[in-house]
């Protein structure tokens, strides 16, 4: 760190990171980096200085900030929240902070922090120096190895306001990946101390309070009524009403912050369960039915109320506990007694029946999942149950879902009945008892006092035992939620695609890949789907995939995406070994178009941006232009506006598949694959795809994975697979004379031709 004399007057020299260092290289033939938000995410690295300094912070800590992943909340200056909010979503520990310059002063010896301008630049402070006053900067564009500027108060004051981000690289535990668990509950709880302080200690207050009604009450009958003393009554009443006020305000105090307890555990547990949910690999929603995933996540609410309801409850209980109790025993130890017995019966009766309702609740939990199974796949699949007239045997399925639940529920509503039936006796012993064994001390007591005390003890044990029930309840409540949390679990807890969105790396892709034998199996299969598959796609060519069905045409493009990772050999995308990008990294990087592909509610420009931060309709347009779908979007009534409903019925097929490769096409991707993209469209539309590809293919490589060899033709190089294994890999027309089986497929998607020209078509016979 060099030492630069600071002097009292501001100094010519610009502040790193700001306007006027802009202008001030624009002037010397540089162009300024001061510019509004682009319109496209792949020109942040080059434009915008607050996202220049992110990245070089990032870079500090080993993490590459994806400028793809930013997410602006409006098209102005991007503020310290949004970018904060961008390094978390990378894996990092991110704060935007306001902070004032003595607080500069103490970072001595740290890591970047990044600084805000108010003229919307930005700089890296990279030390600081409390003996002379003044903090080291350094320039978003400046070298690694330069040296920083030493600023003082005054001349910084003149562009920072005190805005400012803070980060650093995740800890080793990472919330978001630890497992949803009891304990993991627990923690989340504990986040929230502060307001579960002031709840508690509402709740002590207004135990201390539940005390003076009953006590004056003992007094109103020891010394108001038996001494009639009017002067003793008013002073009673101003005590309850000032009591009651006192109770009225903390009681809506307390509720107040209990609701917002509330709100923010259930806004986490939703955040958590949607983010792992996104995290977990496609081979689990292919194993498992949406409608079982959907139950298993609905046990969350459950789990929720339990929290933020009987959980919250009982401890609150517990404080009036704490105070009442000691009370009871003042009054009459006898009558206390009694009712601690009563509770711990209670107890006992309820810990008898936890074993046998577990396994029937687990009956119950099983026929659950099997009923909501069947209603989603119904659900999903509704246009194959009508169009086949399935009604009446998804009904019958149904039916039979339903009797199973509803025998199961009722089993287990029959077995936990009996504890009901046994402590209802106890319960009534708590109160009736008790107050008719007061009332036999009473007739008993030669003081007379016994009478009021009588009174206060029925007022206070009242209050005492529902809290006790609830508490052995709670036992029995936590069973369920203790099993709903294992549901939960059963989805959540299942390994991710990764285990923080900052792991891997972040190569620049260019389009070469290269399988070096290359086998892979799916989990339950023994024979593998490829076998020591070994070629090259070389970067900016049209490569075909084709082969008879269950050939393994498709797994190699489910490997490509990272969709399965657990494969033996070498997959390089170039020459970076696949499992060591990062995998939103390599899709981002990737354009993908499916058989039948999914459009979302809403209009067609969304549909076709996908969300994407920073495109505008413009984009939009080219992406529509290139996939060839302008021409019947600018005939629809409302044209790139125009909302498209659930399922798409306003669309047909062949609209829905441009639809698709123009989203694929709206990021620019290095790499297409078309996995069996035309396979579905009319003549048609499939005429205007082709006549496009080798526009779309321009600058990219292009994966085809097709069964129609017509749509191969114009391929650079085609493989062809037969069981997994590589079969033959070269031009169309070469492959039709040496490839047997390749000539055998084309003979037979091209009969119809024979009669055309009236004489078989001829092709060379020789094999490889």
């Amino acid at each position: 760190m060099v030492n630069v004399p600071v002097n009292v007057e501001i100094q010519p020299v610009p502040i790193p990171g700001t306007e006027v260092e802009a202008e001030t290289a624009g002037k010397a033939g540089g162009e300024s980096v001061l510019q509004r938000f682009p319109g496209g995410p792949a020109e942040l690295d080059q434009v915008g200085p607050r996202f220049k300094a992110m990245r070089r912070a990032a870079r500090y800590h080993g993490v590459e900030l994806d400028p793809a992943e930013f997410r602006a909340a409006s098209e102005a200056i991007p503020s310290a929240a949004d970018l904060s909010e961008w390094a978390k979503n990378a894996g990092m520990w991110s704060r935007a902070v306001r902070i004032r310059w003595s607080h500069l002063l103490r970072f001595h010896d740290t890591a970047p922090v990044v600084l805000l301008f108010s003229d919307g630049g930005a700089g890296l402070l990279t030390g600081a120096s409390a003996e002379r006053n003044v903090v080291f900067l350094k320039g978003t564009d400046a070298p690694d190895d330069s040296e920083a500027t030493a600023i003082d108060e005054l001349r910084l004051s003149q562009v920072w306001t005190g805005e400012a981000v803070l980060l650093r690289a995740a800890r080793s535990y990472v919330a978001a990946d630890a497992p949803f668990t009891l304990r993991w509950l627990a923690e989340l709880v504990r986040l929230e101390s502060r307001p579960l302080r002031d709840i508690a200690i509402a709740s002590f207050t207004l135990s201390v309070l539940t005390i003076l009604p009953p006590l004056i009450v003992m007094t109103l009958v020891n010394k108001v009524l038996q001494f009639n003393s009017v002067s003793t009554l008013v002073l009673l009443s101003a005590m309850i009403a000032v009591a009651f006020a006192y109770e009225t305000l903390l009681g809506h105090a307390r509720r107040l912050i209990i609701n917002v307890v509330g709100a923010r555990l259930d806004t986490k547990l939703q955040l958590h369960v949607f983010s792992r949910l996104l995290r977990l690999p496609l081979d689990y929603f292919e194993r498992h039915p949406a409608g079982e995933t959907m139950y298993h996540l609905a046990q969350v609410y459950r789990i929720r109320e339990f929290l933020t309801g009987k959980l919250l409850s009982t401890f609150l209980d517990l404080i009036t506990l704490c105070v009442l109790v000691p009370v009871m025993f003042y009054i009459n130890a006898t009558l206390a007694w009694i009712v601690l017995a009563c509770a711990g019966a209670i107890m006992l009766i309820i810990l008898a029946f936890l074993a046998p309702l577990r396994r029937r609740y687990q009956r119950v939990v099983d026929a659950e999942t099997w009923k909501s199974a069947a209603l989603g796949e119904t659900v999903v699949g509704i246009k194959t149950v009508k169009a086949l007239g399935l009604e009446p045997q998804r009904k019958a399925l149904w039916d039979e879902r339903v009797a199973e639940a509803g025998k199961a529920r009722l089993a287990f509503g029959q077995l936990a009945n009996w504890p009901q039936t046994l402590v209802t006796p106890i319960e009534r012993l708590m109160v009736l008892g008790t107050m008719l064994i007061g009332a036999y001390l009473a007739m008993n007591d030669s003081s007379g006092y016994m009478v009021g005390g009588l009174f206060a003890f029925m007022m206070i044990s009242q209050r005492v035992a529902q809290p006790l029930v609830g508490l052995a309840r709670l036992v029995e409540d936590y069973e369920e939620v203790g099993a709903a949390i294992g549901e939960a679990a059963s989805v959540l807890n299942r390994p991710l695609e990764s285990s923080s969105n900052s792991i891997g790396l972040r190569p620049k892709l260019v389009g070469e890949i290269t399988f070096t034998d290359l086998t892979f199996s799916y989990i339950g299969t023994k024979t593998p789907a490829l076998d020591r598959m070994s070629f090259d796609i070389p970067a900016g060519t049209m490569f075909g995939i084709v082969g008879r069905s269950g050939s393994g045409k498709s797994t190699v493009a489910r490997l490509l995406q990272g969709i399965n990772r657990d494969y033996s050999g070498f997959l390089k995308l170039d020459g970076v070994d696949l499992k060591e990008i990062n995998l939103r990294h390599l899709r981002q990087g990737l354009g993908v178009v499916l058989q039948d592909n999914f459009l979302f509610r809403g209009s067609i420009r969304d549909n076709i941006i996908a969300g994407r931060a920073g495109l505008t309709l413009s984009d939009a347009m080219r992406a529509a232009h290139l996939a060839g779908a302008e021409e019947f979007i600018e005939r629809m009534p409302n044209g790139y506006d125009t909302y498209i409903e659930e399922g798409s019925p306003n669309l047909s097929g062949g609209q829905k598949q441009r639809l698709a490769i123009a989203r694929a096409l709206i990021h620019n991707p290095s790499i297409l694959i078309l996995d069996e993209a035309t396979s579905a469209l009319d003549p048609e539309s499939e005429a205007v795809v082709s006549n496009n590809l080798m526009r779309i293919a321009s600058g990219r490589t292009m994966i085809i994975v097709s069964h129609r060899l017509s749509s191969l033709t114009e391929c650079d190089q085609i493989l062809v697979m037969e069981q997994g294994k590589v079969l033959d890999v070269a031009p169309h027309a070469t492959l039709l004379e040496r490839c047997a089986l390749y000539r055998q497929l084309w003979s037979q998607q091209n009969r119809h031709l024979d009669g055309r020209h009236g004489r078989p078509v001829v092709v060379p016979a020789r094999l490889v």
